[in-house]
């Protein structure tokens, strides 16, 4: 039996981190900020999803392993945080211009990764081991935390410069992205696990995500500049 306690602290330690890296994104889009009910619920079904893809992954181990099963479980994850997204958000009238899947998209990955960190916390928590635990959690926090990121924001960059295409081709963006980022999600995956006990290829993937990380704030700036056409200017006047 887990300490009550040892889950709140499990629960901190996955919270606090995760909204640090929350603001920071909601800091790149001030300009046109996001309504905070839909940010919230947007994390919270990153959050629910987690306990919709143990079942499925540990299915999923009891058919197929090693190559097969790293890409399944990123393809469950990636999938679930990406349905997470169209079920609570991407959906809402108030998503009217291509950088809000972007930010949706990293609010639910965040939101995912909030639990997830938790669950890996309590563990190490639970047995007392407080150098163990610092070290998880700083490890999910540069790593596993950003991949979530990076991967789910692949998907909303691909929605994005899909935007003002019609609901075809943003479809189909969604879906090269969704493919694109459970390729990012697995060859993570795969350096984490061939380069076990060797800090310096841990190293080399972590280093692999934070410059994604760089070339996503990019993009980010870039979609923020997407024109809106004149004819969707005209709908949105006569709505309002």
């Amino acid at each position: 039996m887990i300490a009550p306690e040892v889950i709140i602290y499990a629960l901190l330690g996955g919270l606090i981190p995760t909204l640090l890296w929350l603001w920071f994104w909601l800091k790149e889009d001030r300009c046109h900020p996001e309504p905070t009910v839909l940010i919230l619920i947007s994390f919270l079904a990153g959050m629910i999803a987690v306990p919709l893809v143990i079942p499925l992954e540990r299915a999923v181990a009891t058919v197929a392993s090693g190559t097969l099963m790293v890409v399944l479980w990123a393809m469950i994850e990636e999938a679930m945080k990406f349905l997470a997204a169209y079920i609570a958000v991407l959906r809402h009238k108030e998503m009217d211009e291509p950088v809000d899947a972007v930010i949706y998209m990293i609010t639910v990955a965040l939101g995912f990764a909030a639990l997830e960190n938790a669950l890996f916390l309590l563990s190490p928590l639970g047995d007392g081991l407080i150098a163990e635990t610092l070290l998880t959690g700083n490890l999910r926090f540069l790593g596993a935390t950003l991949l979530h990121t990076l991967a789910s924001a692949t998907i909303g960059i691909f929605i994005a410069m899909a935007f003002y295409r019609g609901h075809v081709w943003r479809d189909i963006s969604a879906a090269l992205g969704l493919i694109l980022a459970t390729a990012l999600h697995a060859l993570f995956n795969f350096s984490i696990i061939s380069q076990s006990g060797k800090s310096e290829g841990i190293l080399s993937a972590f280093l692999a995500i934070w410059i994604g990380i760089i070339v996503l704030i990019l993009l980010f700036e870039k979609i923020k500049r997407i024109p809106r056409p004149l004819p969707f200017r005209i709908t949105k006047l006569e709505q309002q």
